[in-house]
């Protein structure tokens, strides 16, 4: 019952033939390893230009089925109702005719339902635990094991852990290709998965929130992974070469800084996201910054936040990271509540989000 890749980029065009009005379709420019094209979904009925966007990422993990389904779900669910003047409603989370109008006038969404395709057609035919994508084994290593590379360590956000990190940080990534789960990846953003991602953020300078739907703990995450928020001090922060040797490390006063409006626009909205979870059927994911979970490098949450502070000419761009339910392929029964809590997130965030960042 879950959607294999050609089905996922069928819906796509089935979508974007159904309601022309509201969509738009857009190649990405980077082949995967095995030669699939990907592409967005835009929904919206304005010019991507006139409103402010979400992106809106799935399946960057192979294994993880049910992002990708979710993310069409959502999409039809919204453009269905949009088309028939209808609210939509997941469990005791509603959302009223006026409030789909406003989603889709008020903002573009962009989804992005399967960024690891060849991850996924492997998983699905091959080797149902697989999270990796299909990157082919260097030269000179033997196993299945080392082939691919996990895309949410391959961004260019301290993806060179060895040299930003202290020794005993215990990041969550790998320099070896034969790591079956974290493999970060030859050089930051090897990988044309990434490159499609980094794409759309820099081709559409209105995006101005990113979620990345993953599976399966579950949580809302919010920036930042590095290192524990702090936001006292402004040097102390992942451009600061002084703080390489003992980055990461857990209460030793020294953590990643964000100023305090914008950690208070990041919690207030995954808190959203959380209530319209909760409504649903009365699951609290709770909310927390992504190194709660465990240090992290190269992911694409903290890419996207990174950004506006790398290059100050890029916009700024919140990010954040459902993992939604709490196993990786559940059944087919249990996968439609789990779709219709992020769907419900979703919408929490698409209504909320101009508001809260602009007050």
């Amino acid at each position: 019952m879950y959607l294999n890749v050609p089905e996922i980029e069928s819906a796509i065009t089935s979508l974007h033939g159904a309601y022309p009005g509201a969509t738009e379709v857009i190649d990405l420019p980077h082949p995967t390893h095995e030669g699939r094209t990907t592409r967005l979904l835009r929904v919206g009925t304005r010019q991507s230009d006139e409103v402010p966007a979400i992106l809106l990422l799935g399946g960057m993990h192979a294994r993880e089925w049910v992002p990708p389904d979710a993310l069409i779900s959502l999409a039809a669910d919204l453009l269905e109702a949009h088309d028939a003047v209808t609210g939509l409603g997941y469990g005791s989370s509603t959302f009223t005719a006026a409030q789909v109008t406003r989603v889709l006038e008020e903002v573009s969404l962009f989804f992005f339902p399967c960024v690891n395709p060849d991850g996924r057609a492997f998983s699905q035919t091959t080797s149902a635990m697989w999270r990796k994508n299909r990157r082919s084994a260097p030269a000179g290593s033997t196993g299945p094991s080392c082939v691919g590379v996990d895309l949410n360590r391959n961004f260019d956000f301290m993806w060179d852990h060895k040299a930003k990190f202290a020794p005993d940080a215990d990041v969550h990534t790998s320099d070896k290709p034969c790591d079956p789960q974290v493999y970060r990846g030859p050089a930051a953003a090897s990988e044309p998965e990434t490159r499609n991602v980094v794409w759309a953020l820099d081709s559409h300078p209105r995006i101005r929130w990113m979620v990345d739907v993953h599976s399966a703990v579950p949580v809302i995450l919010h920036n930042w992974g590095s290192d524990q928020n702090q936001s006292t001090s402004p040097s102390d922060n992942f451009l600061n070469p002084d703080l390489d040797p003992i980055r990461g490390r857990p209460d030793d006063g020294i953590g990643e800084f964000i100023a305090e409006p914008d950690l208070k626009i990041a919690v207030e909205l995954a808190e959203r996201m959380n209530d319209a979870i909760r409504a649903v059927r009365g699951v609290d994911y709770g909310v927390e910054p992504a190194y709660g979970l465990y240090p992290t490098s190269g992911t694409s949450d903290d890419y996207a936040y990174s950004r506006h502070l790398t290059d100050p000419a890029d916009a700024k761009v919140f990010g954040y990271t459902i993992e939604c339910g709490d196993t990786f392929q559940p059944e087919f029964s249990e996968a439609e509540e789990v779709i219709r809590e992020v769907s419900a997130a979703l919408l929490a965030l698409a209504l909320n989000a101009p508001a809260v960042t602009d007050a």
